[in-house]
């Protein structure tokens, strides 16, 4: 071997090396943000939750007009809103729920 085709080998060797990495180190934030962003729209459900039970509550004659229960039902109303600044990350996980979705509506139609 040569002077050039053993430079040529230990760069293609770093090269390769340096693929494998990368690719692993792409696969692995992947997992994480997919990882966030299901917590991020599990968050959201349960703060879309909260609002719709505050409003219920807040609609009792009972509470009909409390300052308090207003209050707390404009706050988690605005926290529901400000959560939808981050549509674009459980965006990710609402595409793939769609498609899962209508995967298995498929195969149960199939079944029958």
């Amino acid at each position: 071997m040569t002077n050039l085709e053993i430079t040529l080998s230990i760069i293609l060797l770093f090269s390769i090396l340096t693929n494998v990495g990368l690719f692993i180190y792409a696969r692995a934030a992947i997992v994480r943000l997919v990882s966030v962003a299901e917590e991020l729209f599990d968050l959201k459900e349960m703060s879309d939750s909260l609002a719709e039970h505050l409003e219920s509550v807040y609609e009792l004659e009972m509470f009909y007009g409390d300052e308090t229960l207003g209050g707390l039902m404009e706050h988690a109303k605005s926290f529901a809103e400000q959560q939808e600044n981050f549509e674009y990350i459980y965006g990710l996980i609402l595409e793939d729920d769609n498609t899962d979705t209508s995967t298995s509506k498929e195969e149960e139609t199939e079944a029958s």
